[in-house]
């Protein structure tokens, strides 16, 4: 019998002995949405999911995250890709597995509450889309911000998952505001919301493999609906927390493919499915089948990515977070801004000072957007405060949330802090007990009107309304009436391949290649001499043509500088071509011609939009503009009483550390 026919008759008899499961654990891949997102920064394109799409209906799994979180925002914005669409195009290749999508409840997918006609419209639309399963959340756990979206899911007739944000202000499980009473009354919460399954959301993979199976079963006893559990790889624990709930009774579970698979993101599905053969939780999943969609991934997509992937540590764990509790996204977003201020020296002092800042806003959980709110305003404290003064620049999400317009928090806010941010608030300085978007006022006829004769359909007017600067970027870009810029385009497998060339040469040092010659035997005119450089010394063969060389006249020279010039040859050489000038570093914009005091940009970002016109009287600490930084906005205040003389940038330019963005 040959090889190939032992093999086949090997897989059949495992697979005629492999008994069906009498409990068979679910699970979700995440994949195409937090797998992507938690490893290269949601740079994901559609393309790049479409060779394994088919091969990954074919699995078995409970359902596919492909949507929601963080994609809306990066397709748009940094892909030039209708968010949208890819729900569509996606839906023609799996046409088996239900969708999922992470919805962050009144935040929909953004960073801030929207309006209730804006939410109600957008499950409406991701449901006609595509979408089977709403994994929503709030970032608060305060479920008065489901109250528009999920009557919205159950009418639309689709699943609402409702999440629990796992979160501790212990080591482990316990103490006196996150402890399993408090999650058992979430999840009762849940309960008589009609959540069709319940998930404990783990952002930073926080939940200990002992305190998961505690939780679960205290969950599967108080409520009916299935228990879902998602926890992230970057502590390291998570795959043996799976294992002791999957002990506990738990319903599903997430993981990703291998390829997408560790560090800030999931433990992978093949490691588990191999664990569970022949158990009662067993998945029957086909672990021949994984291997052939891994094997599609590693040569046909990841390559284009690998860029992206952080290479600077060795360990795949991240043991910090079980210190400060900074989820893996987070912390990627914490160096980066604080690289691009020059002070990646300072991440310790952001460490000491985030459990502080979390403190002092209420304990709140770090998930998107709280993680952010909290991440930014860390490091602005720690750049921008004094002895005197702390808070000393705070974003407008911290006096948003200070105000109320995210929610109710697990513990209240420092009163000197919720004081000092809401003065001079334009809400008012008396924060709000009421859910958050009933004081806001409707949006989307508004956003309609912003984009008429740019918007197509309802879908497009959403893009608009979720993203107003980035947003109308996008919808110029998607019907002509701007050029995408060159960096949104799509990496391709050639790119790839002369870029893996490049580095390969500059590793064997064939950077600069050399024409190929044979070498011609030495004859008797070879002579050796010592060349002397910076330290070190070469012996080199030199070899004159037409006979020895001639010395006619020889003495010391005082200096090199001091040796004097060739003689010209007698045929004109022709004229050499003048080296390219170094690349200069581009300076900070300066103001124009104008007297007055500038404000400049404090870190780099993106403006929103001014709240002043040249011409305009101010008075100091007046905003003036409000300036965009690691998805957080920043009001930025008049340096002086006075009338505004320039204003050098528009809504969505790209500004500089230093730039003078306005001159009083």
């Amino acid at each position: 019998m040959s090889n190939e026919n032992a093999v086949t008759m090997t897989k059949m008899n495992y697979d005629a002995n492999r008994p069906k499961a009498k409990n068979p654990v679910k699970i979700e891949d995440l994949s195409l949405r937090d797998g992507h997102q938690s490893l290269f920064a949601t740079r994901g394109r559609t393309e790049d999911m479409l060779p394994v799409a088919e091969m990954m209906d074919q699995v078995g799994f409970w359902a596919m995250e492909v949507w929601g979180g963080a994609t809306f925002d990066t397709m748009h914005r940094f892909l030039n890709e209708d968010p949208w669409e890819r729900i569509r195009t996606l839906k023609k290749y799996i046409k088996k597995t239900p969708f999922s999508m992470l919805l962050r409840g009144q935040n929909l997918v953004g960073y801030r509450n929207y309006a209730d006609d804006v939410a109600k419209v957008f499950v409406e639309r991701a449901a006609a889309n595509g979408m089977d399963v709403f994994r929503t959340f709030d970032a608060l756990n305060d479920y008065r911000n489901f109250e528009i979206v999920v009557p919205a899911i159950k009418a639309a007739g689709k699943h609402f998952q409702g999440c629990m944000c796992y979160t501790l202000t212990e080591p482990r499980l316990g103490g006196e505001v996150y402890n399993i009473d408090y999650y058992v009354k979430k999840a009762r919460e849940l309960e008589a919301m009609g959540a069709d399954s319940i998930c404990i959301k783990d952002m930073a993979g926080l939940i200990a493999p002992y305190d998961a199976y505690e939780l679960v079963a205290a969950l599967k006893k108080a409520v009916k609906p299935p228990i879902h559990l998602h926890s992230h790889f970057t502590s390291g624990m998570s795959a043996m927390s799976q294992l002791k709930a999957i002990e506990a009774g738990v319903d599903i579970i997430d993981t990703v493919m291998a390829p997408y698979a560790y560090r800030t993101s999931h433990a992978a599905i093949e490691p588990l499915v191999m664990t569970l053969i022949g158990t009662n939780r067993d998945t029957g999943f086909d672990i021949k089948l994984l291997a052939s969609i891994n094997e599609v991934l590693e040569k046909e997509v990841m390559p284009k990515y690998k860029h992206l992937l952080d290479d600077t540590k060795m360990s795949i764990i991240d043991i910090n977070v079980l210190l400060h509790q900074t989820p893996g996204g987070m912390l990627s977003n914490l160096v980066n801004q604080l690289k691009q201020m020059d002070a990646v020296d300072r991440i310790d002092e952001v460490f000491a000072e985030l459990p502080r800042v979390r403190k002092d806003l209420g304990q709140i959980p770090l998930v998107t957007p709280t993680s952010q709110i909290v991440g930014v305003q860390t490091v602005n404290n720690v750049l921008f405060d004094t002895k005197q003064e702390r808070y000393k620049m705070v974003t407008d999400q911290v006096k948003d949330l200070c105000y109320g317009l995210y929610g109710k928090t697990a513990v209240p806010i420092n009163s000197d802090v919720q004081k000092k941010a809401l003065k001079g608030y334009a809400r008012g300085e008396k924060p709000i007990t009421a859910r958050a978007a009933s004081v806001l006022e409707p949006e989307l006829e508004k956003a309609t009107e912003s984009t008429k004769g740019l918007a197509k359909d309802t879908d497009d007017v959403l893009i608009y309304a979720l993203y107003p600067v980035t947003g109308l970027k996008f919808l110029k870009w998607k019907y002509g009436k701007e050029a995408p810029p060159p960096e949104t385009k799509p990496t391709t497998m050639e790119q790839v391949r002369k870029q893996d060339d490049l580095i390969a040469k500059a590793k064997a040092g064939l950077l600069v290649e050399k024409p190929q010659k044979k070498a011609p035997a030495p004859s008797a005119n070879l002579r050796k001499f010592n060349v002397f450089v910076d330290g070190d010394y070469f012996e080199v063969g030199v070899d004159a043509l037409g006979g020895p060389p001639m010395v006619t006249y020889a003495r010391p020279t005082a200096a090199l500088a001091a040796v004097t010039a060739p003689a010209a040859p007698a045929a004109p050489a022709a004229p050499a071509a003048p080296a390219p000038e170094a690349p200069k570093a581009e300076a900070p914009k300066a103001a124009a011609d104008t007297k007055g005091t500038p404000l400049s940009a404090p870190m780099p970002g993106m403006i929103v939009k001014y709240l002043k016109n040249v011409g305009d009287t101010v008075r100091e600490g007046e905003t003036i503009v409000v300036l965009e930084a690691m998805k957080m906005e920043n009001a930025l205040p008049a340096p002086t009483n006075g009338t505004v003389k320039v204003l050098n940038f528009s809504s969505g330019d790209s500004v500089k550390k230093g730039d003078v963005l306005a001159v009083v």
